[in-house]
């Protein structure tokens, strides 16, 4: 926490301001717009997850379209689809970025069009919060005249070209989870250029009630309004978002510099342009066997590490879906590791850290 989280809490429940709207819901959104500029519009959710759910139902997604999403992902990028029932069209990474690659993007669309059924929308990741080849995809999203959906859950902080992610997309979305660079404990928001979609959202996500003195419901909406106390926290946490991305990206840094003489090593390294806020400090290494010494090691000294995203093309629940992928994010599972990243660690946890690997690499 930065330090003004509570004080915001406090004047919730000193104001009575508790429900999903008041002052610091309102106050949130303006500093996220203020931090993202571009005119963005931002309305605070209850997760990332029922921002991207509500992104895609404003988009027109309904049951049985097919909708392109990244396969290196958390879940949480692909569910909503499902929540439409529509299908998930699954799209393999370039090896630059790890995020979804052009070429196999493009060519999915090209067969959807061959059997007259053009995708409904594309669900484009910053994953690890290194930014996609936004140009790139944007071209081809726009000669198809698809609209992208920006997933920026873990991109808080990161920039394509001096911009900042989520502000490239249709619709962006953003999460504030417990594990994300700043938290709301639980929370995310939809970004829009279009005020129009800003209060479409607003409304759906506080049950669709119409405009009258009693409850009148017109359309289906859901509970999925940020409440105020819950913004409070928000609002003390973009206080300090810059201090939160400056320390994510010291501790990349750092275990660069200091495991740069292992050569077993790979690191994510930042194409020209884009600034990833580094969210999480990612390797690879020489195989599956290797990576898991180095996670099991860490482990016996009490110290957390974890595989890189399993691919959703290989996910039991959507094993049957189709899919274009030539092996990257398969290869990225089996080699690829995450390591201690929170903006809490001190030098000292850090070398805990990197002296296990060193001890794995050189027996």
């Amino acid at each position: 926490m930065g330090g003004n989280e509570q004080n915001y809490v406090q004047e919730a429940f000193d104001t009575n301001w508790i429900a999903p709207l008041g002052p610091n819901v309102n106050a949130f959104e303006e500093s996220i717009q203020d931090y993202l500029g571009n005119s963005m519009k931002v309305a605070a959710l209850s997760s990332g997850t029922a921002a991207i759910h509500l992104a895609l139902e404003l988009l027109g997604v309904t049951y049985g379209d097919d909708v392109i999403c990244q396969t290196f992902t958390f879940s949480a990028s692909a569910n909503p689809i499902t929540y439409l029932g529509a299908r998930p069209i699954f799209v393999d990474s370039e090896p630059e970025t790890w995020n979804i690659s052009p070429t196999l993007m493009e060519q999915a669309i090209k067969d959807c069009l061959e059997i007259g059924k053009k995708p409904k929308a594309i669900i484009a990741v910053h994953l690890y919060g290194m930014p996609y080849k936004v140009d790139e995809i944007n071209a081809i999203a726009a000669k198809y005249n698809i609209p992208v959906v920006e997933d920026s859950a873990e991109a808080l902080g990161s920039t394509y070209k001096n911009r900042p992610c989520s502000t490239f997309g249709r619709i962006g979305i953003l999460s504030f989870n417990g594990n994300k660079i700043i938290t709301t404990s639980g929370g995310g928001a939809l970004v829009t250029k279009d005020e129009d979609i800003k209060t479409k959202a607003v409304f759906l996500a506080t049950q669709a009630r119409d405009n009258a003195p009693h409850y009148e419901h017109s359309h289906i909406g859901y509970n999925y309004r940020m409440s105020n106390v819950l913004a409070g926290i928000g609002r003390g946490q973009m206080e300090v978002i810059n201090d939160r991305v400056n320390r994510r990206r010291f501790n990349y840094e750092y275990y660069k510099t200091k495991l740069s003489s292992l050569s077993q090593i790979e690191f994510l390294e930042e194409p020209n342009g884009l600034k990833s806020n580094r969210w999480l400090s990612c390797v690879l290494l020489p195989s599956y066997d290797i990576r898991e010494k180095i996670r099991l090691a860490l482990l016996e000294e009490d110290i957390e590490s974890r595989p890189l995203w399993k691919p959703m093309h290989l996910q039991p629940v959507f094993i049957n879906c189709k899919n274009y992928v030539d092996g990257t994010s398969e290869d990225l599972f089996q080699r690829g590791l995450c390591l201690p990243s929170g903006s809490n660690l001190q030098k000292g946890d850090l070398d805990r850290v990197i002296e296990i690997i060193f001890k794995v690499l050189t027996k």
